[in-house]
């Protein structure tokens, strides 16, 4: 087991540039809390990219006991769907364990500034910033803290943790994982966070010896869009 699901907070967001992977690992992190029998609700406040949701892993989700909320017009053509008010109730009851997978950049994290006095009152939270240093916005360290700024500054709240998911899709190989690793390690030095866990694809997770990673089961359209 990772040891991000050793002790988990009630709330886990996901947050990131797109491209970084977040949904997948939001996904992935919320089967697994499933799985160790917790009460699990996933919400997706994406409402920048209408075009990979998590709403594409839905029928799994449900499989395992996992209540999906997701806006409206998720895999639609509208651009900015209205955010869902059962949301509000994610973070305002207390009784099951929630992952928040919120969207792209600055503009997406907006919307989880609705819910930042909730979360921040009961303050049993992570928020796990999803970097992913095969993009070009955050290609080195210096780019990846721009990001994060804005995004706290969006949402009223700041990141207490950092995922690394370096990856090149396909091509991602272990020299990848390696150069991620290394990357990450200068952007915790840099803003003083933690690396909460280094994720891979669940065969390449395996074959890397020595190393603990979050092994991810790859959503269907995941090479696609990521």
């Amino acid at each position: 087991m990772s040891k991000a699901l050793e002790a988990p907070k009630r709330i886990t967001i996901f947050a990131g540039h797109y491209g970084s992977g977040k949904t997948n690992i939001a996904v992935n992190y919320a089967e697994r809390l499933a799985l160790l029998g917790k009460r699990t609700v996933i919400a997706d406040l994406d409402i920048v990219n209408p075009y990979f949701r998590t709403k594409d892993s839905l029928e799994r989700l449900q499989g395992l006991g996992i209540r999906v909320i997701s806006p409206e017009f998720a895999n639609s053509n509208v651009d900015l769907p209205a955010l869902p008010s059962s949301l509000y109730g994610v973070v305002e009851l207390r009784d099951s364990w929630a992952v928040l997978d919120v969207g792209g950049d600055d503009r997406g994290a907006y919307a989880l500034g609705r819910f930042t006095p909730y979360i921040l009152e009961e303050n049993n939270y992570e928020m796990v910033y999803v970097v992913n240093f095969s993009r070009p916005l955050t290609a080195d360290p210096e780019g990846a803290v721009e990001i994060m700024r804005e995004i706290e500054s969006a949402c009223g709240m700041a990141f207490t943790a950092i995922a690394n998911n370096t990856n090149l899709g396909r091509e991602t190989d272990v020299a990848t994982l390696r150069r991620g690793m290394e990357l990450a390690s200068q952007l915790s030095r840099l803003t003083g966070l933690g690396i909460i866990f280094t994720s891979a694809e669940k065969g390449l997770a395996d074959s890397v010896p020595g190393e603990e990673l979050f092994g991810l089961e790859l959503q269907k359209r995941y090479f696609d869009i990521n």
